[in-house]
């Protein structure tokens, strides 16, 4: 119960009036599927892009499993994708559905996105899910023919596990972006 003339708990309000961003590496770059009001392309440090998670609920099933994007420590590298500026009204909403999506083995972490295309914009904090190799689902590295093989192979309720990866070499073409990994497995899986 709140006295007259008491000061409102500034964590409180100044968590309410943070905004909050959301940062997409994967499918989130060229589908989102929330509401927001901003959307910038950027990059992140410290972290390269791999295929090394694995996908029981969305891009396969479980006794045949696509291979998804999670981000890998990697000292001097830079991801980029894109960062949302969620609606805040629907800040709640889209984290529940957010962690609901990415519940097959990803987590919720934070990372500060640089968006430099953007004149003047400050670094942003940003809600990240990364798999760790600590999940059911990870299967962390494999010989490109490998994940080619088994991305060519796998389907599941969201779609081929061959038009996400292909669905995320364009996005990143068009924001040329640079990612090694990502452009030679859409080049196996092209010819």
């Amino acid at each position: 119960m709140e006295h007259e003339g008491a000061e409102p708990d500034m964590t409180e309000v100044e968590e309410t009036a943070r905004a909050l961003w959301v940062f997409g590496y994967g499918s989130l770059i060229w589908r989102p599927d929330f509401p927001y009001e901003d959307a910038r392309d950027g990059y992140i440090e410290g972290f390269t892009r791999r295929f090394w998670q694995g996908s029981t609920d969305h891009r396969g099933v479980p006794e045949a499993p696509g291979r998804v994007v999670t981000l890998v420590p990697e000292a001097g590298a830079r991801c980029w994708g894109r960062a949302f500026r969620v609606v805040a009204a629907s800040r709640v909403d889209v984290l529940a559905r957010l962690d609901h999506r990415e519940r097959g083995g990803f987590a919720r972490d934070e990372v500060v996105v640089h968006a430099p295309a953007q004149a003047g914009a400050e670094p942003v904090h940003a809600s990240v899910y990364v798999a760790t190799p600590r999940n059911p689902n990870y299967l962390g590295p494999a010989p490109l023919d490998e994940i080619a093989a088994q991305v060519e192979r796998a389907h599941g309720p969201s779609g081929s596990n061959r038009e996400y990866v292909i669905e995320l070499a364009r996005a990143l073409r068009e924001m040329n972006a640079e990612d090694e990994h990502v452009f030679a497995l859409a080049e196996r899986l092209a010819s």
